[in-house]
């Protein structure tokens, strides 16, 4: 009789979750977000309190630390812009009245004002689905910033919850996956950041080469923009292909899109992704790599978290199915070099005392 009852409540669990996730489907990529950070501030939120905080205290300073490593982030760009801003403004001054473009034989006249008027009507069309969106990006940054805090603060709770759904013969799979979720995760930003790094080295050169004045400038732009997913460094390689296009000069905007596409845009990503993949995952390049372009193709940014954190999780639950079925030969995977402190019994030790709080 228990076991049925304890069905019938799995069941309905299974039930409510998937009805929950289909009206809250406009926050889950949010939800998802916050999840993966705060699995990544457990291991501060342990120093913090190892340390003599109160959990409350330390959740809300690892809360505080993801937020600022975000400012942090989006700070270069930020100054750089500001920097440059009087360069940028001289150069679009130095545009001239009318512009001959010749392609193919032909050659086409193009005058300042009916760019002018494209570039009006582009930023109005920019500036009315910001106008639209920003209270609804407000929202669901408030919403992260709450609920990166209570999961971290938390998460002794969330974990147990997750075990008593959990058979106890299958707490050690449950267990096996939680360490691959928190590597892989740990990994997944490590491979963004070295991308970005590795972003910046190959392009300086490149803009070096291409006789841009700025090429510091630009080398640090891509290497930022690198960081949001999809777009990536193609949008300032876009941007100053048409520049080159205004200007007449066809064969310096081919090359900067052709070649800053492919050794830009596209080969930090085909060898740091991959090579790193197997260090920091434990996971093989190539199932990364296709996890990584699938996830982004199939949910668009955040995919590039799912897509290879659903692969690492099915070559995990792989290797124990090998395991299981041949003991003799095969093994779990064999867990990376440790990237967080171990984490605490549910329950146990200083995390007890949060339920009481």
């Amino acid at each position: 009789m228990k076991a049925s009852r304890q069905y019938v409540l799995g069941g309905l669990v299974v039930f409510t979750a998937v009805v929950a996730a289909a009206l809250l489907s406009g926050v889950l990529g949010t939800v998802f977000f916050a999840i993966t950070v705060a699995y990544l501030l457990l291991p501060l939120r342990h120093q913090l309190t190892a340390r003599g905080l109160s959990p409350r205290v330390a959740s809300l300073l690892a809360t505080l630390a993801a937020f600022l490593a975000t400012v942090v982030l989006a700070t270069p760009l930020v100054v750089i812009l500001a920097v440059r801003l009087d360069g940028v403004i001289a150069v679009l001054e130095s545009v001239p009245d009318e512009i001959l473009v010749e392609l193919f034989g032909f050659t086409y006249s193009v005058t300042l004002d009916e760019v002018s008027a494209v570039l009006v009507g582009f930023g109005r069309s920019v500036a009315r689905t910001v106008a639209t969106a920003a209270p609804v990006l407000l929202i669901k940054l408030m919403l992260f910033g709450l609920l990166v805090y209570s999961l971290v603060y938390h998460q002794a709770e969330a974990r147990a919850a997750m075990l008593a759904l959990v058979p106890a013969e299958y707490h050690d799979v449950a267990e096996a996956l939680d360490r691959r979720t928190r590597e892989t995760l740990f990994a997944i930003y490590v491979l963004q950041a070295a991308t970005a790094v590795g972003t910046f080295l190959i392009a300086l050169p490149i803009f070096f080469l291409l006789g841009y004045d700025f090429p510091l400038t630009l080398a640090t732009i891509a290497a930022v923009l690198q960081f949001i997913p999809v777009v990536g460094p193609s949008v300032l390689l876009a941007v100053l292909a048409g520049w080159h296009v205004v200007v007449g000069d066809i064969v310096q905007a081919i090359l900067v899109f052709v070649a800053g596409g492919v050794l830009i845009a596209s080969l930090p990503d085909l060898l740091i992704r991959p090579r790193l993949a197997r260090e920091t995952a434990n996971l093989p390049g190539s199932l990364y790599f296709i996890g990584f372009v699938g996830g982004v193709l199939s949910l668009g940014p955040i995919g590039f978290i799912a897509g290879p954190l659903a692969v690492a999780l099915v070559v995990e639950l792989t290797n124990l199915l090998a395991a299981e079925l041949d003991p003799a030969q095969s093994a779990p995977s064999a867990p990376s070099t440790p990237t967080t402190p171990t984490e605490p019994d549910a329950g146990t030790g200083s995390e007890s005392t949060e339920t009481t709080e």
